[in-house]
């Protein structure tokens, strides 16, 4: 069984660095931290997919990460 959830981490690992890597760069977070004086502009489209399939990704590698140290 822990093999099996090892698998299945290993393979939502790899969606997750490219959900990630693929994401717009300096919205949101960049002007905290001094950045120009860009707008903040909405997701849509397939930036929108793109950023929950990442937040998904994450919930679910969690959540296997938890089960395999439970088990």
């Amino acid at each position: 069984m822990n093999n099996i959830l090892l698998i299945i981490q290993i393979v939502i690992c790899a969606l997750i660095i490219p959900a990630i890597l693929l994401q717009r760069r300096g919205t949101a977070m960049g002007s905290a931290f001094g950045g120009g004086g860009e707008m903040y502009l909405q997701r849509r489209g397939l930036d929108k997919k793109l950023f929950w399939a990442t937040i998904v990704l994450s919930i679910l590698f969690l959540a296997i990460s938890y089960l395999n140290i439970s088990l």
